[in-house]
Parts: C-alpha cells; structure tokens; sequence
C-alpha cells in the first residue's frame, strides 16, 4: 500500500497504545520498541471496588522491521486528527482512542465510537496475528 505524498512513512517508533472500548469491557494494545525489538501487550481492563486495574493477558515480540511494516501498511500517520463521531440510531458499538509516538516525537491521535479511519482492522488484525503467532510458537 502506499502512503500519501503528505505523510512521511513511519521508521521509528516509541510507542503505539490502542484502547478498545465496548459493552463487555475495556481493552489495551500498547506496542513499545526496547533494545531494537517491538513488544506488544495486550491489556484487559478490569473493575473491582470502583477502581480499574490493567491485567496483562498476552503479549509478544517482534522484530522492530515488522512492527514497522504494520505501522506503515494501516498508514497511521494518516489517522491524526480522526474523530469519528457515533452514527445517529446506532444504539451500541465499539469506542477507541489511539495515541503513537513516532518519528522521533511525532503524536498521533484519533479517536472514533463506530467510526474508523481508513485501514483499522489492518492494525488491530495485525495486533492479533502477532500475539496469535507468539501463543501458536509456545
């Protein structure tokens, strides 16, 4: 895929944090670089005595090379700015917020209830084919 002329194609990042939000719960990925590989955690929210706690469920490590591939195959840099307000008559669906560093201190933000920027599912099936292949490796 290629990215539009305006976007300048991701060749680092610190951090990728995905927060996923329905009606059975609450969600993290969170992807960071540490000594040149990319690790990704995928967090669930839990409640208990009125106060969240973020449990770890899964996580996985891949080479810094694909993680950026991913990031630059859902044109994240395109995403800044995104909001995408709930559609009238849809009574339920999923809410997220994305925030990224990159590039050397380049924010990214989006955020959307039912509404997706272009190349979503590239992202979030990317996420669950890394921390799928880790669980297949064990």
């Amino acid at each position: 895929m290629l990215l539009q002329a305006h976007h300048r194609p991701i060749t680092s990042f610190e951090i990728v944090l995905l927060k996923i939000s329905g009606m059975r719960g609450t969600e993290e990925y969170e992807m960071t670089m540490n000594d040149g590989m990319a690790e990704l955690s995928h967090y669930v929210i839990r409640y208990s005595d009125g106060e969240a706690r973020r449990d770890l469920e899964r996580s996985a490590v891949c080479s810094e090379e694909e993680a950026l591939k991913l990031l630059n195959a859902c044109d994240l840099p395109a995403w800044d700015g995104f909001y995408g307000p709930h559609p009238k008559h849809v009574k339920d669906g999923i809410m997220f917020t994305l925030d990224a560093v990159v590039n050397d201190s380049q924010k990214i933000h989006a955020e959307g209830s039912e509404n997706f920027p272009n190349h979503y599912r590239v992202l979030t099936d990317g996420f669950y084919h890394l921390l799928a292949q880790k669980e297949n490796e064990n």
